[in-house]
């Protein structure tokens, strides 16, 4: 009797389908915006991108009010906001102690950790496109006479190489630490004190262009094209500021014991 009632208890999951990774995407876009933190920061993306695009307006020369200029200055406020976006969302599982239950219902990991990355990819995207819009409207507003000139394919996808570099890099800190305020302080700290000891360390200056992340991205905040040097710094900062942490933060997250 007692193996029949055994038999009839248990639970045979071997033909259930795996959740679609649409879904679990779905599910992460709703995550950024259920939480408290998320959803001021997406509130706070839009407002200050406007905000400082108006200051603009009225404190540079009427001469400086193009579209491209508008664009520009947008990607300070997203560079520092996104990435904090892709913090919080894989460090809130663990700050929030849901790491349990999202682990729980998909197992497999590294199909949650990708439906994070696409997610916050396509927040990225949205705010790229925002952006883009206030700078439109801003120039139709107040634009100077040839605000529309000189505008190429090739600088919204600078601007949108910008963008996502920060978003990977945002999810990178994340996952190396686990932990919301220390992946934001070394986010926004460590690019300063690197700078720092740029200006003092001549050997570090030297090897400047190849290990500072932020030196090797300004030719994306210019006009101008990207020679093979300007590309070889950025993939060597990348690989340093991104990849690495990014490999390392994920083969932690895959291990780790959750609790």
């Amino acid at each position: 009797m007692t193996a029949v009632i055994e038999e009839r208890a248990s639970l045979d999951l071997s033909q259930t389908p795996k959740v679609p990774l649409a879904r679990l995407v779905r599910v992460e876009l709703r995550k950024m915006a259920d939480t408290r933190a998320g959803m001021w920061l997406l509130i706070a993306i839009a407002l200050i991108t406007a905000a400082i695009v108006t200051i603009f307006s009225f404190a540079a020369p009427e001469s400086e009010h193009t579209f491209l200029n508008f664009m520009g200055v947008t990607a300070t406020p997203q560079g520092l906001l996104l990435p904090v976006l892709g913090i919080l969302l894989i460090t809130s599982e663990w700050s929030q102690r849901t790491a349990l239950v999202t682990f729980t219902l998909t197992p497999v990991r590294g199909h949650v950790l990708t439906a994070k990355v696409i997610a916050a990819l396509l927040f990225g995207f949205a705010a790229i496109l925002i952006a883009t819009a206030i700078a439109a409207l801003a120039t139709l507003a107040g634009g100077a006479p040839d605000a529309w000139q000189g505008i190429d394919l090739d600088d919204f996808a600078k601007f949108s190489l910008l963008q996502t570099i920060g978003v990977l890099q945002g999810l990178a800190f994340g996952l190396v630490l686990l932990n919301s305020a220390g992946a934001i302080v070394a986010f926004l700290l460590l690019p300063t004190v690197f700078n720092i000891l740029a200006g003092f360390w001549s050997a570090m200056s030297e090897a400047r262009p190849w290990v500072d992340l932020a030196y090797a991205q300004e030719p994306l905040f210019m006009d101008q094209n990207l020679g093979s040097d300007e590309w070889l710094h950025l993939a060597s900062g990348f690989a340093i500021w991104v990849l690495l942490p990014f490999v390392v933060g994920t083969i932690r997250v895959l291990r780790r014991e959750v609790k």
